[in-house]
């Protein structure tokens, strides 16, 4: 499928994707419809083991959604856009091969939510983040009020969410928005080094550990452990585990076949 605003290459089981918007990248009804697609796409495609995405350019990740496309919505057109756009980031969320951020610039608004619906971010050192929805009179509406505060915790993410403040990427490591910043140049690299060691794990129980850990965040205690047994249980009867396990007792590394 060919995408307007998307670019997408597959080299070693790792796709990256490239929202194609410069120079800063927003997000519009067509954007979120294109990423919709294209993770379903990613998603039936054996060849992919894990996936980066990541702005063009290096100026932004996303700086948001499209305020132009916004201004003209009446509240039914919003609604149905933020509908699409939960859609497209809950894909990404749930997708069963693990998603990371490559943040190469700015990530606001919607932006940062884009992120956070991310397994892994990775930021250069140039990175800004923000949520600047107050400011504008409405509140983030692509899961930024939910999703962060599971990240950060609420009290650094109502400070976020309320003042609308940019912050630097050495803020976000220490708020543990981010896993990781590095220099400009080492950015995608480094995402795809660590999206290729990923892409190397048993898919199986790769799916399996994401479903626990995305399911258990949201219900409680018990509820979880017994999604975590029961992913345990999916995980232990595939042909990978007992090549795992075969390979530690002969102390030689596995070779996984995803079945």
């Amino acid at each position: 499928m060919n995408y307007e605003f998307l670019q997408c290459e597959i080299e070693n089981r790792v796709a990256v994707v490239s929202i194609h918007r410069p120079p800063l990248n927003p997000l519009n009804t067509k954007v979120f419809q294109e990423l919709s697609a294209l993770i379903d796409e990613l998603e039936a495609n054996q060849q992919v083991g894990a996936v980066v995405i990541t702005g063009a350019g290096e100026k932004a990740f996303v700086a948001g959604a499209d305020i132009h496309e916004m201004m003209d919505l009446d509240l039914v057109g919003m609604m149905e856009m933020n509908k699409i756009s939960r859609s497209a980031f809950l894909k990404i969320e749930n997708a069963s091969k693990p998603v990371i951020a490559a943040v190469n610039g700015l990530a606001l608004g919607g932006g940062c939510e884009l992120a956070l619906a991310c397994d892994l971010r990775i930021c250069s050192e140039h990175a800004k983040f923000a949520f600047p929805e107050i400011n504008l009179g409405i509140i983030p509406g692509g899961g930024g009020t939910q999703r962060l505060p599971r990240i950060v915790g609420q009290g650094v993410a109502k400070e976020l969410l309320y003042f609308g403040e940019m912050i630097d990427a050495q803020r976000a490591l220490s708020i543990h928005l981010v896993n990781k910043v590095v220099p400009s140049d080492e950015l995608l690299p480094t995402a795809k080094e660590w999206a290729g060691k990923l892409a190397k794990k048993p898919a199986i129980a790769m799916r399996m550990l994401k479903e626990a850990v995305n399911t258990g965040a949201n219900v409680d205690l018990q509820s979880g452990l017994m999604v975590e047994t029961a992913c345990f249980g999916n995980a232990f009867v595939t042909e990978d585990r007992k090549e795992g396990m075969r390979a530690f007792t002969e102390k030689r590394k596995p070779v996984f076949s995803g079945k």
